[in-house]
């Protein structure tokens, strides 16, 4: 079952039209973080605009990120949330790291479609 952030993570991503989002729920599997968020942007600017929509959305919730990565270049950029960790991709870079494939273990959350 997703947390409450996460929810809006997700909503945050889907509003701003991010691609193959997908939740990996990693307990007993990692000792880290509880979930990935994994979506796909379709440019720097759009990956940018992503990881700004989820960042804003959680800080009206007074949750900030413990730690950031990849912003400025845009390729990777990774939102850790101690429970959750939020990966945001360009298309070729999510290609070539394949977290899915890494965390095949790990079980997919279904996410409510946009609007719902």
């Amino acid at each position: 079952m997703m947390t409450p952030q996460l929810r809006e993570a997700v909503r945050a991503a889907q509003d701003h039209k991010a691609l193959e989002l997908d939740v990996l729920d990693l307990k007993g599997v990692c000792s880290f973080t509880d979930f990935f968020l994994i979506c796909t942007g379709t440019s720097t600017r759009h990956t940018q605009a992503i990881g700004d929509a989820i960042r804003e959305e959680l800080e009206k919730s007074g949750v900030s990120p413990a730690h950031v990565e990849g912003y400025s270049r845009a390729e990777w950029i990774l939102l850790d949330y101690l429970s959750f960790v939020v990966h945001i991709f360009s298309g070729q870079a999510r290609h070539f790291y394949d977290l899915e494939r890494l965390w095949k273990n790990a079980k997919r959350i279904p996410l409510p479609n946009e609007g719902t």
